[in-house]
């Protein structure tokens, strides 16, 4: 796993912001509580990141790339700080292809989050299967998206 620092403070703003915003409408319901954690997770096209931000992250921003991005919350600690983790998984299709996630550590102030891609074709539906460890405890979180090409 791979871990940025940026200078961008403008983007990294807007980055947060993105995140922010729509996971207020899609991550209510993307939240798992694994043990001492509390799980967040989304799946999205790449293409909702403006150029900028992708740039700055080096995300490729394409019709056919999708973006994963998990952030982890202290659930035993006051207000649900973020936490450092490990996360390792892999992506699966609907023809049983794996794909093997390389996911990057994004910090930025407090807030700390999990980015991999993954390259997909119109009405994909991929199967993720996530390990995520803190040094004290393994959790497993397992979901699914349909992406669409725009």
């Amino acid at each position: 796993m791979k871990t940025l620092t940026k200078k961008h403070s403008l983007l990294a703003m807007l980055f947060i912001s993105f995140f922010s915003i729509f996971s207020g409408a899609v991550m209510a319901d993307n939240m798992k509580k694994l043990g001492s954690m509390n799980v967040h997770y989304m799946a999205i096209g790449a293409t909702f990141l403006t150029p900028e931000i992708a740039k700055a992250y080096g995300i490729e921003r394409s019709r056919y790339n999708g973006l994963i991005n998990i952030s982890v919350l202290d659930n035993t600690q006051k207000n649900t700080p973020a936490k450092t983790v490990s996360i390792s998984g892999t992506a699966r299709n609907d023809l049983g292809q794996f794909k093997s996630l390389e996911f990057q550590e994004v910090k930025e102030g407090d807030a700390i989050y999990y980015l991999a891609q993954v390259k997909y074709s119109d009405e994909e539906t991929y199967y993720f299967d996530l390990e995520i460890t803190d040094g004290t405890q393994i959790q497993k979180l397992k979901f699914k998206q349909k992406f669409y090409v725009d």
